[in-house]
């Protein structure tokens, strides 16, 4: 294909501690399928030894560099509103961004994780009861997975979060968006996870970087379905004490690859083959 036809696209992933995200060799391999030239880059806080701070920085250096997108991970999903132009009904609803599209001169935020973790519930845990739900966590992941949780027919979700103000203001807007009581804030952990259908994990409390578990192993029990995000590493502590007791558990591998499927639609304009996506991240997960 002559270089003036072949598509080219710069996106580039914003977050901390993000070295063994697969998302850029995801989107690459895409794009080499499709014929495009296709280059993704971590920005890495850690690495840069930068902050929230670098952000209003990091995008107006990604606009001067001609970037395409920017996907948005921990701890940057909210903090990165106050400084888009436009949001997605889908973002604003939530209120957490996790792709930014860079285009005549505007930055427009997206969150296609509530569809990539819906899509994961789908095809793992179609089947399981959902009358009531705990969720760990009520950050930026945390909203869109709540969304999708209610969305896909979860009768009552209970979120747990370290900050009670952070945990308010989301099932504040769970029960504006989807009916008063659907979400309330957990108060008694051990006792909700004894009466609950399924348990989702949506902190950072599990990845290779922090290890371990966002609740007691001795909390979970048999009856439980177990859910993460978290996909480096694939079978997380808490996945791991959940197979031991015979739960069903979905792990973070979904998700990852589904929002990552509707961000390179987002970036390049072109239909993702998501199969060829899932089986590309399969391969890299071994």
């Amino acid at each position: 294909m002559p270089q003036t036809t072949q598509k080219a696209i710069l996106a580039g992933l914003i977050g901390a501690g993000i070295q063994a995200s697969r998302t850029p060799a995801l989107h690459e391999h895409e794009g080499a399928a499709q014929g495009m030239r296709y280059l993704y880059r971590l920005i890495d806080l850690d690495a840069l030894k930068l902050d929230l701070n670098a952000l209003p920085e990091l995008l107006k250096g990604a606009e001067l560099m001609s970037f395409t997108g920017l996907n948005i991970t921990f701890p940057c999903k909210q903090a990165i509103i106050p400084l888009l132009d436009e949001l997605s009904d889908e973002a604003r609803g939530i209120g957490a961004v996790n792709t930014v599209v860079l285009k005549d001169g505007k930055r427009v935020g997206h969150n296609t994780d509530c569809l990539g973790f819906a899509e994961g519930l789908r095809r793992g845990l179609g089947d399981v009861d959902r009358r009531r739900v705990v969720q760990m966590g009520a950050g930026g992941a945390g909203a869109a997975v709540a969304h999708a949780l209610l969305s896909e027919g979860v009768e009552q979700l209970t979120v747990f979060e370290v900050d009670p103000s952070r945990a308010q203001g989301l099932v504040d807007n769970l029960n504006a968006h989807f009916g008063n009581g659907r979400a309330l804030v957990g108060v008694d952990l051990a006792g909700a996870v004894a009466a609950a259908d399924g348990l989702v994990n949506t902190t950072p409390v599990g990845m290779a970087k922090l290890p371990g578990m966002p609740l007691p192993a001795a909390y979970l029990h048999a009856g439980l379905w177990v859910a993460e995000i978290i996909y480096f590493p694939l079978e997380t502590e808490l996945l791991k004490h959940a197979r031991a007791l015979g739960c069903r558990t979905l792990d973070g591998g979904t998700m990852a690859v589904f929002q990552a499927v509707k961000a390179f639609e987002l970036f390049s304009g072109a239909v993702a083959d998501a199969e060829r996506m899932q089986a590309h991240f399969h391969s890299m997960n071994g």
